[in-house]
C-alpha cells in the first residue's frame, strides 16, 4: 500500500498529473456526463432540497471552499515552518530526528492534510466526476505517501518514533499537543515562500470567488502556482539526510 521510492521522488509531478485529469475530465465528454461546476451543482442540490436559494447556496459553497483553501495554507505553512521548506520540496526522504513541534505536536502529517483540504477546495471548480477522482486518487495517493514516510522514518528514528506514533495522530488533529515541544524553532519566512502557491490559491478563491467565475478562480491558482515555481529558486537546499 505504501508509495515506492519513484513515486514519492515523482509526488509533485504525479500530483500535477493528478489534478489535470481532474479537470479535463476526458471520460465525462465521451460518456456525456456533467455539464456543470460542483460549485453550482452543489448550490443546485441545496436549493432542491430548499435549504436555501440558488443564489444563497452558491454564497455558501464559496464561503467553505474560502475557508478550507485558507485552512490548508495555514496548516502547511505552518508545517513546513517548523519541517523546513528544503525538505518539504525535496525529493529525497529526511528523519534523523522526530520534529515535534509546531502542528506536529498535534498530528502526524500536516503537510499531507493540508494538501488533501487544497484538493477539496479546487475540487469545487471541477466537473463533478472531477471532483470524485480527485478526492479518491489525490487521497489514496497521500495515503500511500504517508505510509512510505512512516516506513522509513520507523526504520531510521527507531522506537522513539513509535512511541510518537501511538501518541500523536495520523490524519485527525488533537485540540491538546500530545508531547512535548521540542527546540525546533520555525521559519516563518521560508514556510511562507515554500507554501506560495497554497497561498495563492486561497487568495484566488478569497478575491475572485466573489465574480462567481469558477474559469477566474482557477487561473488565479495556475499563476500562483508559476509564481511558486520561481519562489522554489529561494528555498535552501536540505543537508542531506
Amino acid at each position: 500500500m505504501k508509495a515506492t521510492a519513484i513515486e514519492f521522488r515523482l509526488r509533485f509531478l504525479i500530483h500535477v498529473v493528478l489534478y489535470v485529469l481532474a479537470f479535463a475530465t476526458p471520460w465525462n465528454y465521451w460518456l456525456h456526463l456533467d455539464t456543470v461546476r460542483t460549485w453550482q451543482w452543489l448550490a443546485a442540490q441545496m436549493s432542491h432540497l430548499k435549504w436555501a436559494s440558488f443564489s444563497t447556496g452558491t454564497e455558501v459553497i464559496l464561503v467553505v471552499g474560502i475557508v478550507v483553501a485558507v485552512a490548508a495554507a495555514l496548516l502547511r505553512t505552518w508545517g513546513a515552518s517548523y519541517l523546513g521548506s528544503g525538505v518539504v520540496k525535496d525529493a529525497a526522504m529526511h528523519g534523523n530526528a522526530i520534529v515535534a513541534a509546531g502542528p506536529y505536536r498535534y498530528l502526524r502529517n500536516p503537510l499531507y492534510v493540508g494538501t488533501f483540504l487544497h484538493t477539496l477546495a479546487l475540487s469545487l471548480l471541477m466537473l463533478p466526476s472531477g471532483a470524485v477522482f480527485s478526492i479518491v486518487l489525490i487521497g489514496l495517493f497521500q495515503l500511500r505517501l504517508i505510509l512510505a514516510e512512516e516506513s522509513f522514518l520507523g526504520a531510521k528514528v527507531g522506537d522513539a518514533y513509535r512511541v510518537y506514533c501511538t501518541l500523536v495522530p495520523r490524519l485527525i488533529p488533537t485540540l491538546r499537543p500530545r508531547v512535548a515541544a521540542s527546540s525546533v524553532q520555525p521559519k516563518w519566512g521560508l514556510g511562507v515562500v515554500g507554501e506560495i502557491y497554497f497561498w495563492g490559491a486561497a487568495v484566488s478563491f478569497g478575491v475572485l470567488g466573489w465574480r462567481y467565475n469558477s474559469t477566474l478562480i482557477l487561473q488565479g491558482v495556475l499563476v500562483s502556482l508559476g509564481v511558486s515555481l520561481v519562489a522554489r529558486a529561494l528555498v535552501p537546499k536540505p543537508e542531506a539526510a
